[in-house]
């Protein structure tokens, strides 16, 4: 389930219960009774009117996607200016990026009048970077990044309140004549906060004579990796406190922990039938390659291979396990004493606010100039029912 799907859904739920308040209303015995209906009835009015405003936002932003002609990756996130177009124009200039390279190679200050076209809400950095490599820095990321690809991306601004219920209504028999409880849908609330992330690559002062291009190219690579890897650790297990809350830190819905480091077929199944039926088709298993391949001798009853590797058209390795598939990642560090994870990514929401910049500092050890790309970035989990977390019985 995506994101608009998720608030559709809400939405739908939303105006279920205003029904059902707004006929319960009229059996009230008592004045109390009526008061409560009625704050109840402004609370759910509050959160449908919210849920509504973020399905518009989404949805606006879905539209602009489509249309291939006028999309800009960057305005997508929020930069805008008053007349609807991208605010930072200027930095896009020949002029401003040449100086932004001499900027980054030799730490050339870029001069007032040009900085003067550069707008940023980031307060501590030196320089902005152009649109044009923002634009193709967040392509690069999609691209290389092998968890952030997966995960929902909003742009909220800082402390706005999103609400992350999961409504199940039950329905119930009853007898003729009789009426059913009526059922209460509790509402979770999610708040986004601002972290600074800051990617520090290196520029070698040696590559000082490459034509614009060429430098572009390496800076878009550099500082593209740079984030996804920083990214990816954060949304695996961040602390939440100094950067976004990663989804180890969570507490899972169900956990299974194994006797020995390897697996057996016996408990690779146990594992499978922890997880929901409505998150079948979504969730993921999510472990490093050496897990997985410690996984590949495993056999079934018919000594059949339960893990299998296929190469599809792009002739990129596809990886399942019971025909789930496997995304393999290097941050094992991350993952602490969890050996895997099953996780629908969709229900990991990362806030980014695309509005980079730049600070240098000189490294006189090795001459080179050290960047330090700046964004803002939160992220958290709004339903934890996919997480199965897999870990190992601690030796006696």
């Amino acid at each position: 389930m995506n994101f608009e799907e998720y608030l559709q859904n809400l939405i739908n739920g939303y105006k279920e219960e205003r029904t059902q308040l707004r006929t319960a209303i009229t059996t009230a015995e008592t004045a109390e009774e009526r008061t409560e209906i009625l704050n109840a009835t402004d609370e759910v009015e509050e959160r449908l009117r919210n849920a509504q405003e973020q399905l518009a936002n989404a949805q606006s932003e879905m539209q602009r996607r489509s249309n291939p002609e006028q999309f800009n990756v960057l305005a997508s996130y929020g930069l805008r200016s008053s007349n609807g177009e991208a605010e930072n124009a200027g930095t896009d200039s020949v002029e401003y990026r040449t100086a932004f390279m001499n900027y980054v190679i030799a730490g050339t200050p870029i001069s007032d009048e040009l900085r003067a076209n550069a707008n940023t809400l980031t307060s501590d950095v030196a320089s902005a970077i152009p649109t044009v490599l923002v634009n193709k820095i967040i392509e690069r990321m999609e691209e290389c990044g092998m968890i952030l690809p997966l995960v929902t991306k909003t742009n909220y601004q800082a402390g706005v309140v999103i609400p992350t219920s999961n409504v199940k209504p039950v329905a119930t028999w009853v007898s003729e004549g009789q009426g059913s409880d009526r059922q209460k849908k509790t509402t979770g609330k999610i708040t986004f906060s601002y972290y600074k992330l800051r990617c520090e690559i290196s520029m070698s002062m040696e590559v000082g004579t490459l034509a614009l291009t060429t430098f572009e190219s390496k800076f878009i690579e550099n500082v593209a990796k740079a984030m996804v890897i920083a990214k990816e650790k954060a949304i695996i297990n961040g602390n939440g406190t100094t950067q976004p809350k990663g989804i180890l830190q969570e507490t899972p819905f169900k956990t299974k922990e194994l006797a020995k480091a390897e697996p057996t077929y016996k408990e690779l199944c146990e594992i499978e039938g922890l997880i929901p039926v409505e998150f079948e088709e979504s969730a993921k298993w999510y472990m490093t390659k050496t897990t997985f391949m410690s996984i590949m001798g495993i056999t079934d009853a018919n000594g059949q291979p339960i893990a299998r590797v296929n190469y599809g058209i792009s002739g990129k390795p596809e990886r399942t396990i019971l025909g789930r598939s496997v995304v393999c990642h290097p941050y094992a560090e991350e993952m602490g004493n969890t050996k895997a994870f099953i996780f629908d990514m969709s229900d990991y929401v990362l806030n980014e606010v695309y509005d980079m910049g730049i600070t240098k500092k000189q490294d006189w050890e090795t001459e080179d100039l050290l960047t330090k790309a700046v964004m803002s970035v939160d992220g958290k989990v709004i339903d934890t029912g996919s997480l199965i977390t897999v870990t190992v019985k601690a030796a006696a």
